[in-house]
């Protein structure tokens, strides 16, 4: 159980239509796993209200942004809230288009054994996206986590409570004027929250991998997007 390692939440982002096979694949491999999870929704698109949007975005977010992007930043932030709500000592946020490389459970157990020696406050990234990796300088035999400067999109990762509570604390006073995984970005220069990267990554996307749609793109999947 991979709550007996600390990971009390698995959140997954997801929109309420459009994407059942999504849905439908995501259930059938957490049952395969044996892992609870919980779609995360409220912040759909048939849900959006001034006042909603303007709690955690910036004024006039819809002329920057499409609803697609607001709609998967928003469920993010809502995951957060969760995480807080039920505090969770570690929590994991997917996309709803996640593929897992090799033995899941045995690598995210190593990687919350190691987080439970970092400082609190982080996100640590498990994906392959943007193909980034630590330096190979860097790596040791046995250490599985690497402080990075910015992470890799936000389709994967494990995220602490004081990160969760730190994020949405940020949220009240300086609101959310990009896309999730740019924000996290902006969030780690401001210093509100740590980024550490999990070596060798074992999630990879399935709008990245070019076997599914993305929630957030109007791209059909294509093998070409990996290149």
């Amino acid at each position: 159980m991979l709550k007996d390692y600390g990971i009390e939440g698995i959140y997954i982002v997801h929109a309420k239509r459009g994407y059942e096979i999504h849905e439908e694949r995501i259930k059938r491999i957490f049952a395969n796993l044996k892992l609870d999870y919980e779609f995360v929704t409220d912040g759909d698109i048939s849900n959006f209200n001034e006042n909603l949007l303007r709690k955690y975005f910036c004024p006039k977010i819809e002329t920057t942004l499409s609803k697609g992007i607001i709609s998967c930043t928003l469920n993010h932030i809502l995951s957060y809230e969760k995480i807080v709500a039920a505090q969770n000592k570690y929590a994991l946020v997917f996309e709803n288009d996640p593929f897992f490389l090799g033995d899941f459970s045995s690598k995210i157990k190593l990687i919350a054994n190691e987080a439970d020696r970092l400082e609190p406050g982080f996100i640590i990234s498990l994906e392959n996206t943007t193909l980034k990796f630590p330096d190979f300088r860097k790596v040791k035999k046995g250490k599985y986590l690497y402080k990075a400067a910015y992470g890799r999109a936000a389709g994967a990762y494990l995220i602490d409570l004081k990160g969760a509570k730190d994020i949405l604390e940020n949220v009240k006073t300086s609101k959310c004027c990009q896309v999730i995984d740019w924000w996290h970005n902006t969030l780690i220069d401001r210093k509100v929250i740590k980024m550490y990267w999990a070596h060798p990554a074992f999630v990879e996307q399935g709008s990245h991998n070019g076997l599914m749609s993305s929630t957030i793109s109007s791209k059909n999947k294509s093998y070409g997007r990996r290149l």
